[in-house]
């Protein structure tokens, strides 16, 4: 059970800690200046935990075992952190924004994982994307 929640917790915490940090960046500070340093910290913290972690094991080898995504997910996370940055800087208030866009990244996961990864939709997946259109209407009115 245990396996099954600390994950989610730790998503949860860190999406708290995420939305009020970047509601939080100044807008006078450029987002790209603001995200260097934000991955900045990001890698150093990355890089201590490998060797707090990974003990025995060669940093170069296991950079060697990386691919496509390992690139692709650094553009993406710039994409993410920038979205949300301009979407507090645009006047979105952050009780809407990150639920509008959670809602809607979980119908737009449940469309991909059916073309893509061919798993399949259910009718409450179904029902589940028609409250979740109902309840973006209502909070965003």
């Amino acid at each position: 059970m245990w396996t099954m929640l600390y994950p989610i917790l730790i998503i949860v915490a860190s999406n708290i800690f995420y939305n009020i940090c970047t509601k939080s960046t100044p807008n006078s500070v450029d987002p790209f200046a603001s995200l260097s340093v934000t991955y900045l910290i990001a890698a150093v913290v990355s890089f201590s935990t490998f060797f707090i972690s990974s003990k025995g094991k060669n940093i170069f080898t296991e950079l060697e075992k990386t691919n496509w995504t390992t690139l692709v997910l650094g553009i993406v996370i710039v994409g993410l952190e920038l979205g949300y940055i301009f979407a507090y800087r645009n006047g979105w208030s952050m009780n809407t924004a990150s639920v509008t866009a959670n809602i809607t990244l979980a119908v737009a996961l449940i469309i991909v994982s059916f073309v893509f990864y061919k798993e399949t939709i259910t009718a409450k997946q179904i029902a589940g994307i028609a409250l979740c259109g109902g309840g973006l209407v209502l909070i965003n009115l």
